[in-house]
């Protein structure tokens, strides 16, 4: 058979603020996604954020309209998601989306800034005896990407890094990398 009959795989590259296409899953290979849609004030609600070798997918979402918008440059492949591989992705997806209710239902701003933190630097970040270092740079995680994710405002999440810092429940590794003390 020539190598024109085999049927590669889309892969695309996409640049901070791109929305990957509808109706197709995708491989992360690099880069970080946050899934999101809208309430009927147009206020953007986070689902969940992605990281390299994560399944995402906008086939059959349970909630439309359902954003992937890309919060760095990011390589994607496109997959087919056969019975097993769907179950697994809906899991993934209902933990991540109890988490993140879970986070933004704590009621003091503060706590729940803290928690999204640690939820990122256990999910995204690099973990050891010292607690989970996260790189906000990297994730392209800012003040208002936060506010996004967790419920606040831009203002209130500029005031609580700086009160954390101050404090020493942040720790600055870099000017963009944090760790968070205790969270191994």
């Amino acid at each position: 058979m020539s190598p024109s009959l085999f049927k590669r795989p889309l892969q695309l590259t996409l640049h901070p603020q791109a929305v990957l296409p509808d109706g197709m899953s995708w491989l992360l290979q690099e880069g970080y996604v946050r899934s999101a849609t809208w309430d009927a004030e147009g206020e953007s609600i986070s689902l969940g954020l992605w990281g390299p070798g994560d399944v995402i997918t906008s086939e059959a979402p349970a909630l439309q309209p359902l954003d992937l918008q890309c919060l760095t440059t990011v390589v994607v492949e496109q997959v087919e998601l056969d019975p097993r591989a769907q179950q697994e992705h809906m899991r993934r997806e209902r933990q991540m989306l109890a988490e993140l209710l879970t986070i933004q239902r704590i009621r003091a701003g503060d706590q729940r800034l803290l928690a999204l933190l640690r939820w990122i630097g256990q999910s995204h970040g690099q973990c050891n005896r010292h607690g989970c270092r996260i790189s906000l740079r990297e994730l392209n995680l800012t003040h208002r990407a936060l506010a996004d994710l967790c419920g606040l405002t831009r203002v209130t999440v500029t005031k609580l890094l700086c009160r954390f810092r101050a404090d020493g429940q942040l720790l600055v590794v870099s000017e963009s990398d944090l760790l968070i003390p205790g969270q191994p």
